[in-house]
């Protein structure tokens, strides 16, 4: 199987959430979309669809 590199950012998924969910009626606060961002993040890495990567900042 051929390995790609993929970069997740948490504020696009809570973006992408926040549009679904009021383009279906629901009107969600910042913070309950940045803690739906962080599960889906958490459930890639939990399906090992992605591997999580710390980068050092010097």
């Amino acid at each position: 199987m051929k390995e790609i590199e993929v970069f997740i950012d948490t504020d696009e998924i809570a973006e992408f959430f926040y549009n679904q969910l009021v383009q279906r009626g629901y009107v969600p606060k910042s913070e309950e979309m940045d803690e739906l961002a962080d599960i889906a993040f958490d459930y890639l890495l939990e399906k090992c669809m992605i591997d999580e990567i710390f980068e050092d900042e010097d």
